[in-house]
């Protein structure tokens, strides 16, 4: 289990380890028709009671994970361990059921009480605005806001989310201005405690008026939840490449897996997907992260792959690699990751725990 000294801080009553478990693959590959699989429900609820047992206790998951099922798998474990300071956030903003827009009337109240029912608590940890979408012309936007912030002043919801930039790999420079400028809107209009935010090392880093997001988010007091896709095989945990639609032939996209530099390199590798990560973490004391988990195995390898931790060097390239302080709004954000090649050896004294 990490030591306390390691968690992070990411609103005022929510302290999380490090790394943590999105529940996002449960359900995808049911047939409704079939209903849920028994099978695959105990192999997940094995995953989560092993990341716990390596010391996960932030769990990730939303209203459309499943429809409803991984929040009842969360609160069956839940109630196996009402001690161990777990911290589950859910989403809002995707389902709408028989309502005009997931976002209309009491649309919100009404989904959180679901959402409660399922996870069998009375009050959710993180509830997170799901979407950007607040029907057209914003009809909904200013209601939908109202009542996120009455919940969360009856302690209904401990620490509200937002749903956080994500830019695409290839977007322009208009879709790039066009997003941060929707985002900060949204954000000072809300007021959010935790920022929930896709997170690939291939996609452009975000600068939103010349500082990257975890600058922008520290200054501001406000948390952040890197959710890092679900690893694509058993060797290389996190792989994923971004902006690829499904089916699309990945061959013609950068390979994210770093090669050796030169003839001294070691043979142990690490991706720039672990390679960010463990940046961002190490970088940022009001940052989490959850990591899709289907199996126990992709438990062992995400959690074995926090450490070691980054050396001075390596910190200071990846600080170049992402860097955007200083630029201004509109300026290229792209990061450099198919020029920055890195290696971390397999042993090297680390400079900080996460």
């Amino acid at each position: 289990m990490p030591d306390k000294d390691s968690n992070r801080r990411l609103s005022q009553d929510l302290r999380v380890a490090p790394l943590g478990v999105s529940c996002g693959a449960v359900g995808v590959a049911d047939e409704p028709a079939l209903g849920p699989d028994s099978t695959d429900d105990q192999r997940f609820l094995d995953c989560l009671r092993r990341a716990i047992a390596l010391g996960a206790t932030l769990f990730d998951t939303a209203d459309w994970h499943g429809h409803g099922r991984a929040e009842r798998l969360l609160g069956r474990i839940l109630r196996e361990y009402p001690n161990r300071g777990l911290v589950v956030g859910s989403k809002v903003g995707r389902l709408r059921g028989s309502a005009p827009h997931p976002y209309a009337d009491r649309r919100i109240h009404h989904q959180l009480q679901q959402t409660t029912k399922n996870l069998y608590v009375e009050a959710v940890d993180l509830y997170c605005l799901d979407s950007w979408d607040f029907g057209p012309q914003d009809c909904y936007l200013h209601a939908a806001v109202a009542q996120v912030q009455t919940l969360r002043e009856l302690g209904d919801i401990k620490a509200l989310g937002l749903r956080g930039p994500y830019l695409p790999y290839g977007a322009s420079a208009a879709d790039r201005a066009a997003v941060i400028r929707r985002f900060v809107h949204l954000f000072h209009l809300i007021g959010p405690d935790v920022i929930w935010c896709r997170f690939n090392a291939l996609t452009p880093s975000i600068c939103v008026g010349g500082e990257d997001l975890l600058s922008f988010t520290a200054r501001h007091g406000v948390g952040v939840v890197l959710a890092a896709p679900r690893p694509r095989n058993q060797t290389a945990p996190g792989l994923c490449l971004p902006g690829v639609p499904t089916g699309a032939d990945e061959k013609a996209w950068p390979s994210p897996l770093l090669p050796e530099l030169g003839d001294e390199a070691g043979d142990e590798m690490t991706s720039l997907e672990q390679m960010a990560l463990r940046w961002c973490l190490q970088r940022a004391r009001h940052c989490a992260a959850v990591v899709e988990c289907t199996n126990t195995d992709h438990v062992e390898q995400a959690f074995a792959h926090l450490a070691p931790a980054l050396t001075t060097a390596e910190l200071a390239l990846a600080d170049e690699t992402y860097d955007c302080a200083g630029r201004p709004p509109g300026a290229d954000t792209f990061a450099r990751p198919v020029a920055a090649r890195v290696r971390i050896p397999s042993h090297r004294p680390p400079t900080a725990a996460l």
